[in-house]
This record gives C-alpha cells, structure tokens and sequence, in this order.
C-alpha cells in the first residue's frame, strides 16, 4: 500500500458521520420590481439589459448588437446563431465564438447574477471562450435574492453551476478597470418569456 492509499484509506475510516444541512432562513424582503432591480444591478457589474423590440426575431436583434461578430454558437433552441452547441465535439473549438447565446435558469435582482449550469451551457467552456455572451431570460424567472436563489431546485439537480456576474474585469494593474481579461468582455441579458 502506498503512503497515499494509506492517508486515504485512514481518512475515509475517520470520517464523522454525515449530518443534515441546516435549513436556509427566509427573509422577508420589501416588494420590488424584480426585472428594474436586476438591471440596474446588472448594469453596476458592467453588464447591459436589453429589450428586443416587438416583432423583431431574436437571431436578427442579435445580430444588430454585435454587427462585426461573424461566429454566433448558440446553445438554445430560440436562437440560430451560425451553429449549435450541439455540434460542437471538443471545447477548444468554442475560442473563436464571437457570440455564444445561452438561456438562463434564472436570474437574481440583487446581484443581476445568471443561473448558468451544463445544461444552459451544452458544453461548459461556451460562457468562457466565448467573446460577448448574451443570456436569454424569463422576466418571470428572477428572484430577489441570494437567499431565494439557493431556495431553487436547480441547484440541487445541475452538476455544474455557476451564478454569472457581468463581464470578467480586472483593475490591478495601474488601477485601469480592464474588461474581458480572463473571459467574456461583454455580458447581455435579453428580458424574453421563455419557450412553452
């Protein structure tokens, strides 16, 4: 037996027996416009929200906000792009994603932070590698808080989760706020009821 196996095997032996979690406390919270109130948060992380106009299809308004953008990955069924996530067989090919579209779980007003997990994404490295990533979400589907977020059975069902905040920023070197140093430069969340 190695030294390894040996630590492991003592420390799988030693565990303390399992206890439940404790049990998340409700808040009760002053009534708010939950879509104004994750806006405006959004935008104060250096994301933008944006409201299609009526009549105009999703792949089209898309591409009226990234007009140079000439590879478009989409990972939802709403919106075409110019290929699927679907398709996609090795992460690496995702780096040269100008727009990677995704559709939320949902959405939190206090942060205007994104439920994004392996099944928003289809393949991880899309919310990433990507250039600009836009999220489609359901006005009806933001919650107030933190506290209600984590209510959310998705959080029990997704293997993989992630609650995205704005673009990636950095300000370390000289003080200058650097958008897009380690992922996304930019972050867009369409408001769109979600498909039947």
């Amino acid at each position: 037996m190695s030294s390894r196996q040996f630590v492991l095997a003592n420390v799988r032996r030693n565990q303390p027996a399992a206890a439940p979690l404790p049990p998340l406390p409700a808040f009760e919270r002053s009534p708010v416009d939950l879509p104004v109130a994750f806006g405006d948060a959004l935008e104060r992380m250096g994301g933008r929200l944006a409201l299609p106009p009526a009549g105009v299809a999703l792949d089209e308004y898309i591409r009226s906000l990234f007009p140079q953008a000439s590879v478009i990955c989409s990972a939802t069924g709403e919106v075409h792009g110019t290929f699927s996530v679907a398709d996609v067989r090795d992460p690496r090919e995702l780096q040269g994603v100008d727009v990677g579209v995704v559709r939320a779980a949902f959405g939190v007003a206090e942060t205007g932070s994104v439920a994004l997990g392996e099944r928003e994404l289809g393949v991880n490295a899309l919310g990433f590698l990507a250039q600009h990533l836009v999220v489609l979400l359901d006005p009806a589907a933001i919650v107030a808080d933190l506290h209600a977020a984590y209510w959310q059975p998705w959080f029990r069902e997704a293997r993989y989760a992630a609650l995205m905040t704005g673009p990636t920023a950095t300000a370390d070197i000289e003080g200058v706020l650097v958008r897009g140093a380690q992922g996304i430069r930019s972050l867009t969340v369409i408001l769109v009821p979600g498909p039947d």
